[in-house]
């Protein structure tokens, strides 16, 4: 899933060396920390957090398959 998300971010951004995943566990769930630079944020977004819901929508879906809960947080 870690992997699945760099992908995408990495090929979404100007800057991908700036892309970076932080994974955490906070109780029965993973959570993933997505960090880009700063002028990449509005293409990680898009508009009205289009792209940012589905990059969740994919994630969650792999997830699910392994039976698994997972978020994605975008971090400045």
């Amino acid at each position: 899933m870690k992997e699945l998300l760099l992908y995408i971010a990495k090929n979404l951004v100007d800057n991908p060396d700036d892309v970076s995943v932080t994974e955490r566990e906070d109780g029965t769930e993973i959570v993933l920390e997505l960090r880009v630079a700063s002028g990449d944020m509005g293409k990680v977004i898009g508009r009205q957090g289009r792209i940012a819901k589905e990059i969740r929508t994919l994630v969650k879906s792999l997830a699910q398959r392994n039976g698994k809960r997972v978020s994605v947080d975008i971090v400045d």
